[in-house]
């Protein structure tokens, strides 16, 4: 058999009020008028008396003692506004956080990329970002592209920027542009005297310095002589373009790099020579998880990315 306050808790757990409802509540409680409290609900006095009294059989509880004189809240009402003014409390603080998020006025975004674009065309963007949007917090990876799509199917960054279509059913892969690759030769070198675009093909006689198997660069460049039968074979194999860089500029090989990779380097004692045509290109795009809702700063971080490709055109021209 059910006692009378567990009834009531039954009828409380089980009431389906609004934001509404709980504001009139608050409203009486404070004006102790139904007139009063109704012009602040927008409401008529009538229509502010049926809600209370529907509130009140819905709680099981009388909230108000209502005399001819004054509204006085009861034990219950009590209770019961100063959990409705914390609810409400609640409610305006997720709205706010819910705006402050969709306005980019907090949230964050972490972005992968290959880099020499982590080095070269995303700084600017993501500075530009910040210009606009100062209290949300941005994050880069520069890492590979294999590491790259493994951070975008974790969940671990909103979107990766790299030189590889994944081809694999959880991730979206979108070309968004080419680099195209240069030649890097020590000043003075024989090639240097060479008039015209130059074949790849035609420079293997001399020792070249490339980065290792697992990066980009370098499988762009295995795949363009391996079509023509060739085997590439470089002195030196390193990680880092600073490196080869340091290594061409004391003579010790050349070097075939994308654009964007030859804008990092120190180019005193160094000349850029055009590959012949087609050349090498390394198609640059964005990685995403197919099906997976983007927050509001990662949407605007890549549309930026986007409406200021333009930027990353001038870099490889």
């Amino acid at each position: 058999m059910k006692t009378h306050s567990s009834a009531a808790y039954t009828h409380l757990v089980e009431a389906n009020l609004s934001t509404k409802d709980l504001k009139a509540v608050v409203a009486l409680s404070q004006t102790k008028s139904f007139g009063q409290a109704a012009l602040l609900v927008h409401l008529s006095q009538s229509a502010l008396s049926a809600l209370i009294a529907r509130v009140e059989t819905q709680i099981g509880a009388r909230l108000f003692e209502r005399t001819t004189r004054a509204v006085e809240l009861t034990d219950a009402g009590h209770v019961f506004v100063a959990h409705a003014q914390e609810l409400l409390r609640d409610t305006q603080r997720a709205l706010q956080a819910i705006s402050d998020t969709v306005h980019l006025k907090t949230g964050s975004v972490t972005v992968a990329a290959l880099p020499s674009l982590a080095a070269s065309f995303i700084p600017k963007i993501f500075a530009e970002f910040s210009q606009c949007h100062p209290e949300v917090r941005l994050a880069l990876l520069d890492t590979l592209s294999g590491p790259a799509f493994d951070l975008v199917r974790d969940g671990k960054v909103d979107f990766a920027l790299t030189a590889a279509d994944p081809k694999q059913e959880d991730l979206a892969y979108e070309q968004l542009t080419e680099d195209q690759f240069l030649l890097i030769c020590p000043d003075g070198h024989p090639l240097c005297d060479h008039r015209g675009p130059i074949s790849i093909e035609s420079t293997l006689d001399y020792p070249h310095i490339s980065m290792s198997g697992s990066a980009s660069v370098r499988q762009y460049i295995d795949a363009d002589l391996l079509a023509k039968g060739l085997h590439f074979s470089p002195v030196f194999e390193v990680d880092h373009i600073a490196t080869i860089g340091a290594l061409v500029r004391e003579g010790l090989g050349i070097s075939a790099l994308p654009e964007t990779a030859t804008s990092l380097l120190q180019t005193e004692r160094l000349t850029k020579l055009p590959l012949s045509a087609p050349g090498i290109r390394r198609p640059l795009g964005i990685v995403k998880r197919r099906h997976s809702p983007q927050s509001s700063a990662a949407k605007e971080l890549e549309a930026l990315i986007r409406t200021n490709l333009y930027r990353l055109s001038s870099l490889l021209k």
